[in-house]
């Protein structure tokens, strides 16, 4: 570690290759000073520290415990250093840093002593007259404090020796930075704040009698000294989550001084002092659970091996991150993803906007495609097209559930955009030629053509993908095989069957039984479906033209022209899906006419033949023509669509 050190100055000012120090120093040395090299790229670009992302690249980067030992020590050498430094912005983002940065690695190395260090300096170079007016009021106080809790010690210490208890009983002044951090949260000066020194008590004594103990010593103490129990705080009887255990009380001490006294036992203090739950937990911090793990393993080869801890350092393996890359934006901002991650999957945790007008990136200053994957470290700048919209191959490469998502709405959107287009064109082109579109015929047209959905058709048409001239021509093919059979809709067939109505007898109009030769229409004006109760009406072209019970023109019919009404009813059941209009409201959010439109494709009875969408004010209003097999299958299809968020009304157009 000493040669990495000297040599890494050599190697980075180009002087000493890392081959020539392998050569010479071996293997090991040039891995260390390889190690610095990476780390030291970071600092070249501008990148903000205060990031728990960076922490973790750091660790990515260093790939040797060792250089993060040497780069917190050569943190520390540095602080020291700058104290008088003329350049006060540097000082200050050097003391940022190491306070955000390398204090925190520091003390999960159990590197205490460098941590509070690191931490004190930190705020003197941000902060000189709070960290000289804490120092000078220490200092002032130094020999009046130490009297003070050895008299504050000295009846507790009596007391504990009558009752027969092994222990260990000390006072400690906390550090500069501690009090300040004290001051900031119980909003006090100095003087009101309460623990500026802590007693501990450590006793010795079996895991089986260690709570009794414990609280027979908070007992002697608060008998002696009068207790605060808004303050108490007790991790014996149910321990912190990461396994702190401690009885913390504050009690007013001579001069009516209140002091913190900590309470525990022997294994209490070392797990709490080496263990997983550690001091910077116990004061709150989050960290990583496989983290504190691992730094808590290389803690215990530095403390507990014997001999040659730094030849078993060798063999500790850096993969706590393995399965995550951290790559940089040019402006220095780092972002995390999950190993495997591309470039557009960047682009999409960056914004869904860039994400889907990205046509490209480049990392580390060179072009790459969408599907490159990414390395920890790396810089990325995403290109961008206004012309570009995602593609469905996209899906095979992403692996972000953020970019898959919006990448499948996206397409979803673009297709219903599109679709709605082409079915504004090929109304468009019918009107100019002045054909009415019935929709049974173009259902046939559709699936003559080898369309699946009528959405796939519009979006065809849309596309140019089909010429519009060829479904005209094949509707009037099939307009003119219906007519050449004498009948509007070949599906549906009927008969006459003489039956007794409830005024009078009367031949009723039979819809389902398979005769041919009877001219009739279902009408546009309510389009009946099975199982809808029905009329017939005898137009003046001699069609019969079929009308619901409740149709708008029903009351019109029945009272101009009664002696052409055939009752009609519906017989047996037809295989073919009728058309049926519904009229959607609700509120205009994202996703809701997917929602929608996804429920219709599940229904097995049901197809959507069309749709068209209004939005005004936050609220949309749509009309979906859907294909559907009878009556009941669209009562139920309507009340599946009702329980979609922010679907207000759906009603069942006439």
């Amino acid at each position: 570690m000493v040669l990495a050190i000297l040599l890494h100055t050599l190697s980075q000012s180009d002087y000493m290759p890392v081959d020539t120090i392998a050569q010479q120093w071996g293997d090991d040395t040039a891995k260390l000073v390889k190690g610095l090299l990476k780390i030291s790229t970071l600092y070249n670009r501008q990148v903000a520290v205060e990031s728990e992302n960076f922490r973790k690249l750091l660790l990515t980067f260093a790939d040797d415990i060792r250089v993060i030992i040497i780069m917190i020590v050569d943190r520390l050498v540095l602080m020291k250093a700058i104290n008088h430094h003329p350049d006060e912005k540097m000082v200050r983002d050097v003391a940022y840093e190491s306070n955000y940065l390398y204090a925190p690695l520091a003390h999960r190395l159990g590197l205490y002593y460098i941590k509070s260090e690191l931490e004190d300096m930190s705020l003197k170079y941000t902060n000189r007259d709070i960290y000289t007016r804490i120092a000078r009021k220490l200092n002032e106080t130094k020999a009046k404090r130490d009297a003070y809790i050895a008299a504050f010690i000295a009846p507790v210490k009596e007391a504990l020796t009558k009752q027969g208890l092994n222990f260990e009983i000390k006072g400690r002044t906390k550090s500069i930075y501690s009090i300040w951090n004290k001051m900031k949260k119980q909003n006090n000066d100095i003087e009101h704040i309460y623990d500026l020194f802590a007693i501990r008590i450590i006793i010795d004594v079996p895991v089986e009698r260690e709570r009794s103990e414990c609280w027979m010593a908070y007992s002697i103490v608060t008998d002696m000294y009068q207790p605060n129990p808004a303050r108490l705080k007790d991790w014996l009887s149910i321990p912190k989550s990461n396994g702190y255990e401690s009885l913390h009380i504050t009690v007013k001490g001579p001069e009516a001084k209140w002091v913190e006294v900590q309470i525990r036992s022997k294994r209490m203090d070392v797990i709490a002092e080496k263990g997983i739950a550690a001091h910077w937990k116990y004061k709150g911090i989050k960290s990583e659970n496989d983290l504190d793990a691992w730094m808590n393993h290389v803690r215990d080869i530095l403390e507990a091996a014997e001999t040659g801890p730094m030849e078993l350092m060798k063999n500790v393996k850096m993969d706590i991150y393995s399965k995550e890359v951290f790559v940089f934006t040019p402006k220095g901002d780092l972002h995390k993803l999950p190993l495997g991650a591309t470039v557009l999957d960047f682009a999409f945790n960056i914004h869904s906007r860039i994400g889907c007008t990205c046509v490209g990136g480049k990392v580390n200053n060179r072009s790459r495609k969408l599907n490159y994957k990414l390395k920890s470290g790396d810089t990325v700048e995403i290109i961008t097209s206004a012309n570009q919209v995602p593609k469905p191959d996209w899906l095979n490469f992403v692996i972000t559930s953020k970019a898959r998502t919006k990448i499948r709405q996206t397409i979803n959107e673009l297709n219903n955009r599109s679709s709605e287009f082409g079915k504004e064109l090929l109304q468009r082109r019918f009107k100019n030629r002045k054909i009415e579109i019935d929709e049974s015929t173009l259902m046939k047209v559709i699936k003559r053509l080898g369309f699946k959905t009528v959405t796939d058709f519009y979006n065809a048409i849309s596309s140019e993908a089909i010429d519009i001239n060829d479904v005209i021509a094949e509707y009037e093919n099939i307009e003119r095989k219906n007519e050449a059979q004498g009948e509007t809709r070949s599906a549906e067939e009927f008969v006459l069957q003489p039956q007794a109505d409830d005024d009078r007898s009367d031949d009723v109009l039979v819809i389902g039984d398979n005769i041919k030769g009877i001219n009739y229409r279902l009408s546009k004006c309510c389009n009946p479906i099975y199982g809808d109760s029905v009329f017939g009406f005898i137009s003046a072209e001699g069609v019969i033209k079929i009308h619901r019970i409740d149709c708008p023109n029903a009351y019109n019919i029945r009272s101009k022209y009664p002696y052409r009404i055939i009752t009609t009813r519906w017989s047996g059941r037809i295989g073919q899906q009728f058309g049926a209009t519904l009229r959607v409201v609700g509120n205009d959010d994202i996703g809701i006419v997917t929602n929608i439109t996804s429920i219709i494709n599940k229904e097995k009875d049901a197809t959507l033949r069309s749709i068209s969408i209004d939005s005004h004010d936050g609220i949309f209003q749509g009309h979906l023509t859907v294909g559907i097999v009878n009556a009941d299958a669209l009562s139920n299809l309507i009340k599946k669509i009702k329980t979609v968020k922010g679907v207000k009304d759906v009603q069942r157009n006439n």
